[in-house]
Order: C-alpha cells, then structure tokens, then sequence
C-alpha cells in the first residue's frame, strides 16, 4: 500500500529544496510505503508533522515511535546535507569573487560579537534609572524633608493655577448663562431656533478655546516644575557625595524657607470610619497577613491635602520612602470599557492627578495613550489568530467567532481585563489598577466565576510579581451605592468577595513564597454605619483572625 501527502514549511533563511521521506512498515504480512514531500530546511515542528501524519493516514499506533525516529533522522540528514551545500557555494563564490578577505573576516567576527551574549556591551543606564537611584538616596537622608517641602510648594503652585481657571471658566459660564435666557426670552419674537443654535455653538467654542488655554498653561508649568525638579535633584546629590562642600546645608534651609505657604485651602476631611483586622492564611506553613475595612471615597486614597499637618507630612513620606522599593501601595478603580478621562470616575480621577506635578513618571494622559496603542495592537493579534483559527474550522463555527470579532471595538477592553498606570503624585497610592467592569456587577447574580472577580485574581497575581504589598479593593464592586443595593445585596456581595480574595491570597502563597501582605477592604462612603459594622463583623468569619493568648500563673 502506498500512502502519500505533502507537508509545506517554510524555510527562514536558507533557499528551500523539496525532498521525499520515506518510511516503509509491515501490517501483518502486508508491506506499505508511506510518502511524505517536505520542504528542506523546516520552520515548524516536527513534533506536529508527526502528529498529523499519524492522523491523516491513520496510521496504526505500534509504528508511532519508528515513524517519529525515522522523521527526526531524515530531516537531520537533509538539514545538514542544506547546510553543506550553501556553504560550499558560499565558498565557490568566495574564491570566485573579488572580495577583500580581510573585510569579510572583520565582519564575521562583528557580528559574532554582536549576537553573543558573553561579548555584548553592558546597557547604559537611563535618565530615568539614575534619577530614581539619585531620589531613593536623598528620601532616605536628612534632605527628604526638603524634598517633600519644595513638592508641596510646587502643589500649592499648580493648585492656585486651577482655582484661577475654575474661577474663570465659572465667570464664562455665569456670563453665557445670561446671555442664552436673554436669547431665550427673544425666541418667537425677533430670534429663531436658528439663532439659538448659533449662540449655543458660539459659547460652545468660547469655552472650549478657554479649557484649551488653561490646559496648555497648567502643562507647561508641570513641564517647568518636573525640569527644576529633576534638576535641584541632582545637583544636590552631586554636592552631598562632596564631603568639602559646605554650601549644602544652605541650600537647603533656603528651600526649606521658599516652601513656606501663606495662603493655603484648608482640606475639608471626612468622617473615616475603619476596622483592622490580622490574620494567618496557609496550610502548613502559615503567612501573617494585615486586612482593614475601611469606608471612604476612593480618590481620598489619591488627593493629597493642603494643610500641612504632622500626618499628612509623615503620610506622603511614607509614600515617598517607598516608591522605589518591595513594598508598593496599589489601588483598583472600577472604570468602563474605554481607554480615556473623558467622564464619570476616570475624569474625577484625572483630574486628582493634575492638581499636583509628577516628578517620576509621565502624565497619566501619556500612559493612556501608550495603554490604547497596547491594545489596539493586541486587538489586531487577537484578531488575526481568530481569522487562522476560523479559517482552519469548518461548518459555522468559523462564521460564529468572526461574527463575534466584527461586533468587537479593537480600542476597549473586556470587563475583567485592566490596565495600570503608576504615579507618584498620589498621597497614599503608586499603582492604579484600572479594573473594567460592567452594569452586571450592579446585579445580585454574580457568581466566582465572574469576569470582575477573575480581574481580582489577575490583579492580584501581578501583586506578587511586582512587588506591591499593599493593595486596595472595592469589597461591594462598585464605588457609588444605588437604590437596588440593598441590605440583603450588600451582604451577598461581600461574603462573595471575601470568601474570593481568601482564595486568591491562599494561591499567593505559591506565586510569591508567602510574603506577607496588607489588603484593604473599600466600601462606598454613602454606605451606613449599621451596614459597616454588618461587614465588620462578617470579615473574622470567613477570614482566620489571630486571637490573643493571655498568661497567667497559679499559685
């Protein structure tokens, strides 16, 4: 019997050749032949060729082993006999040619340097590298005071700015306010719709050149502040590794004297209610881990206050200590499908991180541009190994998935995928995970299988990979509390939720060796102190918590 098919590869650098494999084997007293064409050299695995000639001419299984022998062994031997071949004629051209052999040896030997590791050149380090070793230096020396004194100077500088454009673009609209219920009193008589239209577009524009305006004003002065910044950085490292030089402890009182505030907002600061708890998770081998609950806002994680208070001082140190180190602070906001700070949370969150200068990291519009180019691009893969895929399938299963794609847009994201942007303008946080979540969470159905709840597990894996000790997590899976979330709701939800994070935090344990962590329960600060105290007394349930162990002696 004789049995035939042809394998296409593609080669990747050499010119291909096709060559026939055989492999004779014996059915009883019956002999076949199976022939193969292939192209010499290979790309894919021969793993895979293996595999689907034992399918596609079903093959018995006692010559699997002898036809993947026999295969290995033949494309060896034509790999080879390719190889001498090009290089024979590589050489016959060589001695044909008038090359200068000098030159050719040199480059031979460049790009043998070039593409092995044990000749390659170290990395130069970047700017970005050397001013976060200059920083972590100076924040842990007697100059991080002065440090955290001139980036509250520069806060109180570019909240200034954006009262005076708030109150500007307040006096705008107070003013084309009166102006539209004049045109409005007019409609019927002297004006038209159209007339209406057209002061509507005008103001529409007038108020748009003035957000520009304003917009282009505060990030030239974050420009200028991150330079001076960067700059006062390094010149006051370079001067504190001079052990002659007298003129630093000047310089820095007179920082210290420029960072006096006279006219400064007080913050008005909410009521903070909180419970800590500490537990031990673990089989054997237990971990100590930190849980808090905690009802508050959000972004009161990210706002930094403007009175400069003892805490807040040793709050945004804390903050400042950490930043390049193993002990990160991370903070999941609950945003839709889009990539942008156009509305709802992620506008209030945008604009939280503009009232203060990054000194580190780019403006979070700039990592969000970078975060739309990622997923266009993973869109595009996505896509494409969806089109292989369909095109491989038969019948309408390929039909269903390219429907499924076209319905997809390639610039949003899937609820339970996330992105992250890093900041060090924030009072309490680093990381901020952007969790997309949809109006499902706001139903009383979910279960653990949840795209929300696997983004927790995603969000936490990264935890541990990246060093972040600390993290914040909406328990309710919304920020705002609604009319249909009632008493019943709130507690269905946040038993699902903890009873979640507990077995994600067991995994850890095997993700990072069992480190040590502090997790942060956040609930809406709408939410009542009766329901607060429900879920307090809910978290020692579900959670291990360490009990205290009282000595006494008898006598």
């Amino acid at each position: 019997m004789l049995l035939g098919t042809r394998i296409k590869e593609k080669p990747p650098h050499f010119q291909s050749s096709e060559k026939t494999f055989v492999f004779n084997f014996k059915t009883g007293h019956e002999t076949n032949v199976l022939t193969a064409p292939i192209l010499i050299p290979m790309q894919g695995s021969i793993s895979d060729l293996h595999g689907r000639l034992m399918l596609l001419h079903n093959l018995p299984y006692f010559v699997e082993s002898d036809l993947k022998k026999s295969l290995y062994q033949f494309i060896d031997e034509e790999i080879k006999k390719n190889y001498d071949k090009e290089a024979e004629a590589a050489l016959e051209k060589l001695k044909s040619s008038d090359w200068n052999t000098e030159q050719l040896v040199n480059a031979w030997a460049k790009a043998y340097h070039e593409t092995t590791l044990e000749y390659a050149r170290p990395e130069e380090p970047s700017w970005d590298e050397d001013f976060a070793d200059v920083y972590h230096d100076l924040i842990h020396s007697p100059a991080s005071e002065t440090l955290l004194n001139l980036e509250h100077n520069y806060f109180v500088r570019v909240s200034e700015l954006i009262s005076e454009r708030d109150m500007e673009l307040k006096k705008l609209q107070e003013r084309q306010s009166v102006e539209m219920d004049k045109v409005m009193q007019e409609l019927g008589k002297t004006l038209t719709d159209q007339d209406v239209n057209s002061v509507a577009a005008q103001h529409f524009d007038s108020q748009q050149v003035l957000e520009n305006k304003w917009a282009s004003e505060l990030k030239q002065l974050m420009t200028i502040q991150k330079q001076e910044y960067q700059e006062w950085v390094i010149k006051l490292h370079q001067d504190m590794q001079n052990p002659n030089n007298n003129t630093v402890s000047e310089e820095i009182k007179v920082k210290q004297s420029q960072s006096t505030v006279t006219n400064e907002r007080v913050f008005e600061e909410r009521s903070l209610l909180e419970e800590s708890f500490t537990i031990h998770l673990g089989a054997q081998l237990k971990t100590m881990h930190n849980l808090r609950l905690v009802r508050a806002d959000v972004l009161d994680f990210c706002k930094h206050k403007r009175n400069q208070q003892s805490g807040v001082k040793l709050q945004r140190l804390q903050t400042a200590l950490s930043l390049y180190s193993t002990s990160l602070c991370g903070l999941i906001l609950l945003v839709d499908n889009r990539i942008n700070s156009y509305s709802g949370i992620k506008r209030d969150f945008a604009t939280v991180c503009q009232e203060c200068t990054d000194f580190h990291f780019p403006r979070v519009e700039q990592q969000l541009q970078i975060v739309q180019q990622v997923v266009l691009y993973a869109s595009a893969q996505r896509n494409k190994k969806l089109k292989e895929r369909a095109e491989l399938s038969n019948g309408n299963g390929g039909n269903e998935d390219k429907s499924k794609t076209g319905e997809r847009n390639p610039s949003n994201i899937l609820p339970g995928e996330f992105y992250t942007t890093r900041h060090s303008n924030l009072s309490e946080v680093h990381v901020v995970f952007h969790l997309c979540v949809d109006d499902n969470v706001r139903s009383s159905n979910i279960t653990a299988r949840d795209p929300a709840i696997m983004g927790l597990r995603n969000i936490l894996k990264v935890c541990c990979t990246h060093d972040i000790t600390t993290i914040t997590i909406p328990l309710l899976l919304v920020h705002d509390m609604s009319e249909e979330m009632t008493i019943p709701w709130c507690l269905k939800r946040a038993e699902l939720v903890f009873k979640c994070v507990k077995g994600f935090m067991m995994e850890m344990a095997s993700w990072d060796g069992g480190t040590s962590r502090t997790v942060q329960f956040l609930v809406p600060q709408s939410i009542s102190e009766e329901m607060f105290y429900q879920l307090s007394n809910m978290l020692p349930q579900i959670f291990r918590v360490s009990s205290t162990l009282t000595l006494t002696s008898k006598r």
